[in-house]
């Protein structure tokens, strides 16, 4: 095996071996963002900690990591200096090509991993896209890192209590891949006023930060949460909790979705997208 699983470092012959010998050839994609986390914490935060989660599962799903795709949905942001986006039908589309090319070159199962909410939302899409023009034994889906997190890992790193943006988890994550990257001299705190008497408020995000500017109009500082007690020990301890969390989901799907799906998939005419 190569000494490196990123697949922009290997040689040709090295991701040759790998999809030769792979039960299940497996491509990890980060998806990420270049957006404002704050005073403290480095633009590239939504895609510095899906990168690292998939380089940490990669061993454990027997997988390749793509490059991470670091512009993303993130027109919420609009209004902070240094904002990169790209809308929703792009990165939909982008996800479906570099699913479908990845898929053609012998990957069977493509995921990507995101580290922003709304990019979720648009690499769903694509992901569904991709499956259209696949055959029945290719696999495109997309998921945010903290999806495979159980209710009570969540409420130690992204919920209302611990908040939902450049909050503890998300500063001591980068912490763990680069202190460099953080600055806790700048920290700001920031507790948007939610209702606390409605069944579910963490609904209210998705209608909350749909839309240009929507964040933006929320947070002053660009913070949602009190960052200040982050350290790089709980970022490592975030890090194991998330990865193993992660590589749980995608091993398991793998292992019992030829069960669980009972019936092949209908046939449909070849679309174009």
């Amino acid at each position: 095996m190569a000494s490196t699983r990123r697949l922009d470092e290997m040689r040709l012959p090295e991701v040759e071996a790998y999809l030769d010998s792979a039960d299940t050839p497996t491509a990890l994609v980060p998806l990420g963002t270049t957006e404002q986390h704050g005073q403290h914490l480095a633009m590239g935060t939504d895609a510095y900690i899906p990168t690292e989660v998939c380089e940490r599962v990669a061993e454990d799903v027997d997988a390749l990591v793509g490059p991470p795709m670091n512009y993303g949905a993130s027109d919420m942001h609009a209004g902070y200096d240094g904002i990169t986006y790209v809308n929703y039908r792009t990165l939909a589309t982008v996800v479906r090509d570099v699913a479908y090319s990845l898929a053609e070159s012998g990957f069977t199962d493509v995921v990507f991993v995101s580290g922003h909410l709304t990019n979720d939302y648009a690499a769903k899409v694509g992901a569904n896209q991709a499956t259209h023009d696949l055959p029945d034994d290719n696999y495109v889906y997309a998921f945010p890192y903290w999806d495979a997190l159980s209710g009570e890992d969540m409420a130690d790193y992204l919920s209302f209590e611990a908040g939902w943006h450049a909050n503890v988890g998300e500063t001591a994550a980068v912490m763990a891949i680069d202190e460099g990257l953080v600055d806790l001299d700048e920290v700001a705190v920031d507790d948007p006023d939610m209702p606390e008497d409605v069944e579910n408020p963490g609904a209210l995000l998705d209608p909350l930060l749909i839309g240009k500017g929507s964040f933006y109009r929320v947070s002053e500082s660009g913070v949602w949460g009190d960052p200040g007690e982050a350290t790089a020990e709980r970022g490592e301890e975030y890090f194991d909790t998330i990865t193993h969390a992660v590589a749980e989901l995608i091993n398991t799907f793998q292992d019992v979705r030829d069960d669980i799906y009972e019936r092949e998939r209908p046939s449909r005419a070849q679309e174009e997208w």
